[in-house]
């Protein structure tokens, strides 16, 4: 695992759960349409995080199991006891699972981190023939100012930690066990008390996460010296987030 990964997700599992956005209703249409999951079917959440896309996957009615590297994010996933849904350690270039098992393989705000033939190697074993592969992502709209200004304050602490902005997850496809990658767009908001949707949201990026203590808190400064200060922002006891949610599918051979 990159570092940033694996000391920011440690660290700041909580805040991950409580900033972090929630997916579009109409995604629901998109796994159960598009990736056909429902009753009899299995998938699994491959970097599952702390749950927060393996409840969608769940109420489609399949079985699902939530793949998950750090300890401490997985146990955010067995704490809320999801119905049909196991929690399991393993990472995407191993999947504790055996082969032509999955209906589905979905990774929600995580290929970027493993993207690579290992991985898709991976997939391609627990699919069985015509399953297929989910890549989803929350990206935030930077034509407005107040979010183009949040990232600006993040930005200079990136280094080379893996982001969907950089493009690199595109680099392993196409891969000769996957057909072609299929893009479908949906609207997003995350509405909320801007400690959650902007201060918790940030802190949990995983490259602020591990920042040492200091910094981390010169960050959380700047974060709420923008809310205080900006006309779209202060004295907001709400805020609405923009977002896109991009979803991506392709069929295993």
């Amino acid at each position: 695992m990159h570092a940033a990964a694996r000391q920011g997700f440690a660290k700041e599992a909580q805040a991950y759960a409580r900033g972090r956005p929630e997916y579009p209703a109409a995604l629901a249409d998109w796994l159960t349409g598009t990736l056909g999951l429902g009753p009899g079917r299995a998938a699994a959440d491959v970097g599952a995080g702390t749950g927060k896309f393996t409840k969608l996957l769940a109420a489609t009615g399949a079985g699902t199991v939530a793949v998950e590297p750090v300890d401490a994010m997985r146990a955010q996933i067995e704490a809320q006891r999801l119905p049909g849904v196991r929690a399991v350690a393993g990472t995407a270039q191993a999947i504790p699972l055996p082969d032509g098992v999955l209906d589905a393989v979905v990774c929600a705000q995580a290929f970027h981190w493993f993207a690579g033939r290992e991985a898709l190697d991976e997939f391609h074993r627990v699919l069985r023939p015509g399953g297929r592969l989910g890549l989803v992502w929350n990206v935030r709209d930077e034509s407005v100012d107040w979010v183009a200004a949040l990232t600006a304050i993040i930005t200079p602490f990136e280094g080379d930690a893996p982001r969907f902005h950089k493009g690199d997850w595109r680099r392993p496809f196409p891969h000769p066990s996957f057909g072609e990658l299929v893009e479908t767009r949906l609207p997003h908001e995350h509405v909320g008390p801007p400690q959650q949707v902007i201060v918790d949201r940030f802190l949990s990026v995983s490259f602020i996460a591990a920042l040492p203590d200091a910094q981390r808190a010169q960050v959380r400064a700047q974060l709420e010296a923008l809310v205080a200060t900006h006309p779209a922002l202060r004295g907001r006891e709400t805020v609405r987030f923009p977002y896109t949610t991009l979803a991506f599918h392709c069929e295993r051979h």
